[in-house]
């Protein structure tokens, strides 16, 4: 059973569609990566979820509780980190923590103090006094300290140094080698494709595409740089071939991944000397469908 799914969740604001029948599933032990550009509908998303927000028509259920009735019991077993914490600025991080850490029930002061020091956190500072990616650290540490069933965080690394963010990894890790689930929003392309086993990606309230980062990148295409002993003719024409460039005499182009074996095939009667693959990436499975959306809609708003 998921312990979070929503079925065509919708919701408007007025006349504009904020949310657009989205369906998202996530399953226990699992990083579901949900990404977008700023303004997608990831946020709105997740206010629907934590019970902030009433979804227009639609389904969503954590632990298979609806999120609207049940969300009291449902914030029992979860731990949310925004992208921008706002904390009580008389109190110190210390006192923050502490008070979050207790209002779930959790009571594990080793672990508390194992994380302020992997954060390099002064929790005896105001909350005034802080950073943003100082307010950051406060929030992830009271997250990772409780013993929650399902982590909902919503840019979560926002403001932290790449250092911190690697520490982040680490605790994500953590909770799932433990069986929790953890749905992660982010437009930072790198950090899903580290953490994530499954990826729904959002455009304007609707998922464009979603599953695992391997059958995502069937959809997307491998980067190949090949040097052979004789010039490969027609490869420019070849179907499947796209932004192919020479440099000391190197080619360098991609591929889709559905036509890499009659490409490699073509190229291979011409003497392989070098040929250095790289996976696709999500940013090119990404970059391809924005790219792909915008010159679309530009051209059907040509009258």
């Amino acid at each position: 059973m998921a312990v979070l799914s929503t079925q065509g969740l919708t919701k408007k604001f007025g006349k504009f569609t904020a949310l657009d029948g989205i369906d998202i599933n996530v399953n226990p032990g699992e990083v579901y990566g949900f990404i977008g550009p700023n303004g997608a509908g990831k946020s709105t998303t997740i206010r629907i979820l934590l019970g902030i927000l009433k979804a227009t028509s639609g389904e969503a259920q954590i632990f298979g509780k609806d999120v609207w009735k049940d969300a009291v019991d449902i914030h029992k077993r979860i731990a949310y980190v925004p992208g921008d914490v706002n904390l009580w600025p008389n109190l110190t991080g210390g006192e923050v923590i502490d008070l979050f850490v207790k209002l779930r029930g959790a009571n594990n002061k080793n672990r508390r103090e194992e994380l302020i020091k992997k954060f390099d956190l002064d929790p005896s500072k105001k909350c005034r006094t802080y950073s943003k990616g100082n307010r950051q650290k406060v929030a992830l540490v009271a997250a990772f300290s409780s013993d929650a069933d399902l982590y909902i965080l919503d840019e979560p690394t926002s403001g932290l140094d790449p250092l911190m963010e690697r520490v982040f990894q680490e605790c994500v890790g953590a909770v799932k080698r433990e069986g929790k689930s953890i749905l992660l929003s982010s437009h930072i392309l790198s950090e899903v494709e580290k953490l994530c086993d499954t990826v729904g990606i959002i455009r304007q309230g609707k998922i464009i595409e979603s599953g695992s980062l391997s059958e995502l990148r069937h959809l997307t295409r491998a980067n190949l740089l090949i040097q052979t002993k004789e010039p490969v003719p027609s490869l420019d024409t070849m179907e499947g071939v796209h932004n192919l460039t020479e440099k000391n005499q190197e080619l360098s182009f991609q591929v889709d991944m559905e036509k890499l074996d009659t490409v490699l095939k073509h190229v291979s009667q011409f003497g392989v000397v070098k040929l250095e693959s790289a996976p696709p990436t999500l940013e090119d499975l990404f970059m391809r469908h924005y790219e792909g959306k915008e010159v679309s809609e530009e051209k059907g708003g040509v009258s």
